[in-house]
């Protein structure tokens, strides 16, 4: 019998791609996307594909599973993922769906188990993945050392945990380098999850990244925040003042006496750490600028750590502070709906009512998420108009939007030219 060979019409995206390469050859730089980029479902398909099944993403802290049997779970679009710490304090991630009939394994977001114990008809898992127990109805042939969990690859930095679902990861080393010595002196894996937020945003995921990446709204948006926050993190910004360079300055010298590591690190346009004060006479991201937490983290004895600043695409953004840490995920649901999960991070030691109050210690970043929230729906609903087309972004307040933007079409070319190489061709 002839086995024809595959079409490129055979893939249900294929046209999608040609579309998607099409207005990528055609952008205009230094703008914002096409309308279908921001609403279209086959886009929305197309990212979720090679972008967030692709890339490395932020999943959760260590801390949030700090003993044998503790997991948590989060979806990738279609994807349910479990990460469980297993034996010696080793971190594994799994597709979170049993190999006999596909059902999921764990139902809640987090918890505690002995073995990994399928629902339906309780197909059993080791903590690592292999199948242990099936039943004795599979026949005698049945070997349970081919039917173990799907892995996922996963990494650890600094108390971060990073997962990747492709079958070839990129290289991410050099940040998680960075990323681990820059959270030593907070052990952020011996923190804990005071408080947790999920908001639903009517937006494109994109639209929730591209807000994070610039400060040009803010003065208009987030007077809680500000009362804190500097509107730029780095010396070299062209709106940085005289009075914000002699505060880095110093605080930059205080830094190397405690030996706390500050200076702005890059990977690509994908990831960038920088530690920065806040403003004069404040330590924390609160309404006054007073600790959040009187426990500091790790092993610091100075509260004035500023911001250290962590960014991660496509999915997260993060503070970290001396008494605390703020940390983000960003999931798609949909062309024009995205999560995003805000954790609160103390010592794993502080007490609730006595080194902090969960109500103050949310107080800002929650105003400042339904704040972005508005502004990222009715950007949404703007770009769903037949008037939208793109627009310039301001290399001055929007620099970092422009990385992500450039950074998303350089994944994605490369992306569908490793999926469809017949592309250049169709293109050429």
């Amino acid at each position: 019998m002839s086995t024809a060979t595959p079409s490129p019409l055979d893939d249900p995206l294929y046209a999608t791609r040609h579309d998607v390469a099409s207005r990528l050859d055609n952008r205009q730089p230094g703008f914002s996307l096409a309308q279908p980029f921001y609403n279209d479902g086959r886009f929305f398909a197309l990212d979720m594909e090679t972008i967030f099944e692709k890339e490395w993403l932020f999943a959760g802290m260590s801390c949030e599973i700090p003993a044998k049997g503790n997991y948590l779970t989060l979806d990738v679009g279609d994807n349910p993922i479990i990460i469980v710490r297993g034996a010696e304090g080793a971190i594994h991630a799994f597709h979170n769906v049993c190999r006999h009939r596909g059902s999921r394994l764990c139902t809640q977001s987090r918890g505690k188990v002995a073995k990994l114990v399928c629902p339906y008809h309780q197909w059993t898992y080791e903590l690592d993945g292999r199948l242990l127990f099936a039943g004795s109805d599979m026949g005698s042939d049945f070997d349970l050392a081919e039917y173990g969990l799907r892995p996922i690859a996963v990494e650890i930095a600094g108390g971060f945990i990073f997962i990747c679902l492709s079958d070839t990861p990129p290289s991410i080393d050099d940040f998680l380098a960075s990323v681990s010595r820059y959270l030593a002196p907070h052990d952020l894996e011996n923190a804990k999850v005071a408080v947790e937020s999920t908001i639903v945003e009517q937006a494109n995921w994109k639209l929730v990244i591209e807000n994070n990446r610039e400060c040009y709204h803010c003065n208009g948006a987030h007077p809680e925040l500000l009362n804190s926050l500097q509107e730029f993190d780095d010396t070299d910004d062209p709106r940085a003042t005289d009075a914000y360079k002699a505060l880095v300055a110093k605080k930059q010298s205080d830094w190397d006496s405690l030996d706390i590591p500050w200076a702005l690190q890059r990977h690509g346009r994908r990831n960038r750490l920088t530690r920065t004060p806040l403003l004069e006479g404040r330590v924390s991201m609160t309404m006054d600028g007073t600790q959040g937490c009187k426990r500091l983290l790790g092993k610091l004895t100075d509260p004035d750590m500023g911001s250290l600043r962590i960014l991660h695409l496509p999915n997260s953004w993060n503070h970290v502070m001396g008494d605390h840490a703020v940390v983000f995920r960003v999931m798609p649901l949909g062309p024009q709906q995205t999560v995003v999960t805000t954790k609160w991070l103390v010592h794993k030691d502080a007490v609730e009512g006595v080194d902090y109050d969960p109500t103050a210690l949310r107080r800002v970043w929650d105003a400042t998420n339904d704040q972005d929230r508005r502004l990222a729906e009715e950007n949404q609903r703007g770009i769903n108009s037949k008037a939208y087309s793109p627009g310039p972004y301001s290399p001055t307040y929007e620099f970092g939007v422009i990385d992500f933007i450039d950074w998303y079409c350089e994944r994605l070319q490369e992306h569908i030219g490793q999926v469809t190489p017949s592309l250049q061709v169709v293109r050429g």
